[in-house]
This record gives structure tokens, C-alpha cells and sequence, in this order.
């Protein structure tokens, strides 16, 4: 059985960016313990926090694990990665790279925009939550004023896009593609952002209708 550690570097390598609050709850201990083998990782460098600001008042801390936490895992697959994305970025042009993100989302996207094509809008977006998380990702979206805003709320991206932020595309044109719409990215967690966010003009959505 693993121990309560372990859980809590699991549920980091799972869900980036966490808690105390959502780390106890997956874990299934109390926030004060949780607080206890946070103090420990930390001090051990296999994890670190970042102020996040959620709203109005105060920033919350999130957690999430270091390079050193990363190598507790079998995560050779990660350098394997790094290493065809940076083979590809010296032997291509930085177009042509981009150009291959897009197609690969897009390619992923076809058959969920067939079926998205005549839905009503937020049903399109329901779809898209599914057809995201199927990649590994997590959203919430509303509406907001004139805007509809849809946040991701974990990314399996994450690690592999801070060196190459390429890997972006891939959301961003899986977005647009199931939705039939452009997607503007307005916050991204590569820049220092809490997440990445992106938007959609409710006046696009009418006229795309007419």
C-alpha cells in the first residue's frame, strides 16, 4: 500500500497545480496532515508552491511537483518526448512544426465536430469538455457577459510545454475545431497565469448561425 506521501505525489503528477484543500480530498485525509507532508515534500525539494489568485481577496497557494518529484515517477517517456519535439524543431521550420500541431488536432477533432455541427452551442460545449477530457484535459466553462469563457483546469501538457509552448496548438485548435469557431487564447499558464484560459464572442456564435 502506498504510503500517504506517495498519495499526495500521485495526486500531483494526476492533477497539477493543487491545493491543500483539493489535495486532502483526494488523498482522504484532513487539510492540517495534508499541511504536515506538504512542509515535508517540500523540504525534500520534490515539491513546490506558487501564490495563484482565484477571484477577489487574497492569492491561494497551489502545489505542484518539482523536477526532482517528477523523477520519482517513470517518466522516461517525458524525455523521450523532449527530445523528438527538440529533433523536430532543428530539422523543421518553426511553421512547419506549428502547422504539424494543428493538423494533429484538428485530425484528433474531426469526428466530434461532425457530431458537434448541428448541436446548439452549449451543447457544443458539453461535447467538448468530453472530447478534452478523453485527451487528459479538464475544463469548466460559462458565460460571461458577452463571452463565453472556457478555463482548463488541468493540462497533460503541462510538463512538455514549458520547452516547447508548441504543444499549446493542440488545445487551443481542438477547441476551435469541435466548436467551428475561433478561440482566442487570453491567458495561458506558460505565461504566469493561474490556467489557460480562452474566449468566445457570443456575437460570433449569432452570426455564425445567421
Amino acid at each position: 500500500m502506498k504510503s500517504t506521501r506517495d498519495r499526495i505525489l500521485q495526486t500531483l503528477l494526476n492533477q497539477p497545480r493543487s491545493t491543500i484543500q483539493e489535495l486532502a480530498e483526494a488523498v482522504g485525509i484532513n487539510g492540517i496532515s495534508v499541511r504536515h507532508h506538504i512542509n515535508s515534500l517540500k523540504a525534500e525539494n520534490l515539491i513546490k508552491e506558487e501564490e495563484e489568485r482565484h477571484g477577489v481577496g487574497r492569492p491561494r497557494l497551489i502545489y505542484m511537483l518539482t523536477n526532482e518529484g517528477l523523477e520519482r515517477f517513470p517518466t522516461r517517456y517525458l524525455q523521450l518526448t523532449n527530445r523528438l519535439l527538440v529533433q523536430m524543431k532543428e530539422s523543421l521550420p518553426e511553421a512547419v512544426v506549428n502547422n504539424l500541431f494543428k493538423e494533429l488536432a484538428a485530425g484528433l477533432a474531426s469526428e466530434s465536430a461532425q457530431k458537434a455541427r448541428k448541436l446548439p452551442f452549449e451543447e457544443k460545449l458539453n461535447l467538448l469538455q468530453d472530447v478534452l477530457f478523453n485527451e487528459g484535459f479538464t475544463i469548466e466553462w460559462n458565460r460571461e457577459g458577452e463571452n463565453y469563457i472556457i478555463r482548463e483546469t488541468s493540462c497533460p501538457y503541462l510538463h512538455i510545454g514549458q520547452a516547447h509552448p508548441e504543444v499549446c496548438m493542440v488545445d487551443q485548435t481542438l477547441i476551435s475545431t469541435v466548436l467551428s469557431i475561433p478561440a482566442e487564447n487570453i491567458r495561458c499558464i506558460l505565461r504566469g497565469d493561474g490556467n489557460c484560459t480562452f474566449s468566445v464572442p457570443a456575437s460570433i456564435i449569432s452570426e455564425s448561425k445567421s
